[in-house]
């Protein structure tokens, strides 16, 4: 009917033909095409992420011109090859490089003695990298991981054009192939010129970082709610940092590194600041406001920027200067059903768009080898007391289904801590698969060219069978569906200092911290008699410093006399 429909537009007469037709059938014929046009196959999320964008570059201090090296100068015809051939020159990068979260996407936690990190963990988005390395190691900064068989210890499979790139046209390919569902992933990418690409190698821009970091989860700014494609070049509203016309910074700038080793992690944080503030001489290895701004940033010549900097004590920095997530025109996901997975159209599974961003752009409200979602933009943030440690639910650990939400991750903090804030946090809530006979989480097998990935055959039961069965996991045979919900720290995308949060937005009684209990703060809640105390100390001491003031001024005018 398509091939008809498409002879018939292209002739004047045909068309007139093509109208009364479709009178005389009440309309079906272009029903049928109307709805065959709206049908999208195949995971789209990935198809563009920072390739060909163009950011703002910071002037190069390097002491190196690239494109003038002998060993640069080719041909190559893959990555591993450009890899040999910068590991000639920082021949102990690849050592470093090795004991680098990006290589290893693995994190032990000293104090739990859990093993986290990509490689491991069980989250609210796609669920699990592990066992699907062939999509979700496009994120990851080596070449060919598709499975137990990669090498980590040869240092020819780093990609370090990943990190150090700069004519933005590099990107990564899937090493293993992905079934039918997706397979438009990469269709018409050009070839990339590798001679070009490694002559190109810098520090590291916030394209770099961006291409993975911004597009985590499933889609740009899918994860964090505070990194997005936004921040490739961001105006002062959006970032006060990155913004292209102003500071600029780099990714890099904040998040310092030494020896491929850089700072800031999302499992272990130093909320309080601890090693924010190197002796004279020492190395300063910092990500936070203090390393920079000290903890006393505001004035201390008025009484508002005293006041102000008492908050620092108790109050996070991003919690009064992120007033909001999301912005900039890019959405961030905020819920996730995986219970409508599988819907077919014409047996072909189908996107549909819902939702249309700030910046113009539509977005996913359902796909068949996802589910449901939902978005949204300038999110107002949850906040909670937190004090870095963060705890998460791994694939062993059993919960009770019947107290949902189930929290994937949940973190330590209190007002009596010293080392806790009160801090800003994204909540992505997801209902997704569960063993439900060992109530445990699950992993799923979803990329692959079989009939058990879950992205082409949409059987749950078969993918979370192999899933478990590949890591030797205890699976009853029987899944459910549980209510999850995961937290997710909030730290970029910082607003002008004049756009920061005002008092009267946290001391009121249904303020920003209403839901925070165990404490008291002025103007929130019930305590009307304490507030009155409070006030009358304010009102005191001022007339005392008028009072003071008075007498200095009869004082010197008797003296005068």
């Amino acid at each position: 009917m398509n091939y008809f429909y498409k002879v018939f537009s292209q002739n004047a007469s045909l068309k007139m033909l093509l109208f009364f037709v479709l009178l005389l059938n009440g309309g079906s014929v272009w029903a049928e095409h109307s709805n065959t046009e709206k049908i999208q196959t195949g995971i789209s999320e990935y198809k563009t992420t920072g390739e060909g964008r163009q950011v703002t570059k910071r002037e190069s201090t390097s002491t190196t011109d690239h494109s003038q090296l002998e060993e640069l100068k080719g041909p190559f015809s893959s990555g591993p090859e450009v890899t040999k051939a910068c590991l000639k020159c920082h021949n102990t990068a690849g050592h470093q490089f090795k004991k680098n979260k990006h290589w290893t996407w693995e994190y032990k936690d000293t104090e739990t003695g859990q093993m986290l990190g990509k490689k491991h963990l069980v989250n609210t988005f796609c669920t699990n990298a592990r066992g699907n390395e062939g999509m979700c190691a496009q994120c990851h900064a080596g070449y060919g991981w598709k499975d137990d068989s990669f090498d980590f210890d040869n240092e020819e499979n780093i990609d370090c054009l990943a990190c150090h790139e700069s004519t933005g046209k590099y990107y990564k390919l899937p090493p293993s192939k992905g079934n039918k569902a997706c397979a438009v992933m990469f269709e018409g990418k050009k070839p990339i010129d590798w001679v070009k690409s490694a002559q190109s190698a810098a520090l590291p821009g916030r394209d770099n970082c961006g291409n993975c970091h911004f597009f985590g989860g499933g889609g740009d700014n899918v994860k964090h709610g505070d990194l997005s494609s936004a921040l490739f070049n961001p105006d002062k509203e959006t970032d006060v940092h990155m913004d292209a016309k102003g500071l600029n910074f780099a990714c890099i700038t904040c998040h310092v590194g030494e020896g491929h080793d850089w700072k800031g992690s999302r499992y272990k944080m130093d909320v309080a600041g601890k090693h924010d503030m190197p002796k004279p001489g020492m190395k300063r290895e910092v990500t936070s406001c203090k390393s920079c701004h000290s903890d006393s940033p505001h004035s201390v010549t008025t009484v508002e920027g005293n006041k102000l900097n008492s908050h620092t004590k108790k109050v996070a920095c991003e919690t009064c200067h992120i007033p909001s997530f999301a912005r900039g025109g890019v959405a961030t996901k905020t819920d996730w059903d995986w219970r409508t997975m599988g819907r077919l159209k014409n047996g072909e599974g189908y996107n549909e768009e819902g939702y249309t961003q700030g910046n113009g752009e539509h977005r996913h409200t359902y796909k068949s080898i996802k589910g449901s979602f939902k978005y949204a933009e300038n999110v107002k943030p949850s906040y909670r007391w937190f004090n870095g440690d963060i705890h998460y639910l791994t694939i062993d650990q059993k919960f009770d289904p019947k107290k949902t939400p189930v929290e994937v991750n949940h973190f330590k903090g209190s007002y009596d801590d010293p080392d806790s804030r009160i801090y800003p946090f994204k909540i992505m809530r997801t209902i997704q698969p569960y063993d439900k006979g060992n109530n445990t989480l699950v992993y799923m097998e979803l990329w692959g060219d079989d009939d058990t990935s879950l992205w082409g055959n949409y059987d749950f039961g078969k993918a979370i069978k192999v899933g478990m069965e590949k890591y030797n996991i205890p699976y009853s045979g029987e899944y459910g569906f549980v209510h999850t919900v995961s937290y997710w720290p909030i730290n970029h995308m910082v607003s002008p200092k004049d756009k920061a949060l005002s008092c009267n937005e946290c001391h009121a009684k249904e303020g920003r911290l209403k839901d925070l209990k165990g404490f008291y703060m002025p103007g929130r809640g019930d305590y009307k008699l304490l507030d009155l105390i409070g006030l009358l100390l304010i009102l005191g001491t001022l007339a005392g410093v008028l009072l003071h003031a008075l007498i200095r001024i009869l004082t010197n005018k008797k003296r005068s006399a």
